[in-house]
């Protein structure tokens, strides 16, 4: 195990190494190490400072689903989730990708949510794919959620990726709470860590 650790390392390094890359993307560290999941279909780079997790069961009002602001005929399932480290009940912060196999998934995989507020809708190309993007946001009881969600239909599967900002507003605490970090410079750290997913 240990002769075999800077293999693994070094391979890591050699992906992540290939091709031309902006002048942007050149500057950022090299990322910790790599999330291969080839049952769904992709990998992620997990930079420096964020963590992975399994799960989707820390936010009031991100559930659990596998997508935000998800609907009964919405099946899928949450397969992974870069946590922003430092995030607490005041500021979270978290990159989410869930997949969705069956028809109805794929049916409905484009949709925006209705609310009263009508998202705003772009289409971004991401790892190659073009993908529906749509921003929208929550509120309740002090919390909040933001959401920049990624969709597309790709190899047969709908792919949801959220980039998720949540919390309480600090100031319903005595003395107000001190996030650990700001919204925007979360959303910042987000988009980048998006930029290291890619396709198998």
């Amino acid at each position: 195990m240990r002769r075999s650790l800077p293999l693994v390392l070094s391979l890591i390094g050699l992906v992540s190494c290939t091709g031309q890359k902006p002048a942007s993307e050149a500057r950022q560290p090299a990322p910790a190490y790599e999330v291969i999941d080839a049952a769904h279909g992709f990998a992620i780079a997990v930079p420096p400072g964020m963590h992975a997790r399994r799960d989707f069961q820390r936010s009031y009002l991100a559930n659990g689903a596998w997508k935000s602001f998800a609907r009964e005929v919405d099946h899928g399932e949450p397969v992974l989730a870069l946590v922003l480290d430092g995030s607490n009940a005041i500021t979270a912060a978290e990159l989410r990708i869930g997949v969705g196999n069956d028809a109805a998934a794929r049916a409905h995989c484009l949709d925006v949510p209705a609310s009263g507020v009508p998202p705003r809708v772009s289409h971004v190309t991401v790892a190659g794919v073009p993908f529906t993007r749509f921003q929208a946001a929550d509120a309740a009881m002090s919390h909040y959620l933001d959401v920049e969600a990624y969709r597309a239909v790709h190899d047969g599967r709908c792919y949801a990726i959220d980039l998720l900002v949540t919390g309480t507003r600090p100031e319903v605490y005595d003395p107000p709470a001190t996030p650990p970090f700001g919204q925007e410079a979360a959303r910042q750290r987000l988009r980048g860590a998006l930029a290291g997913f890619r396709f198998l």
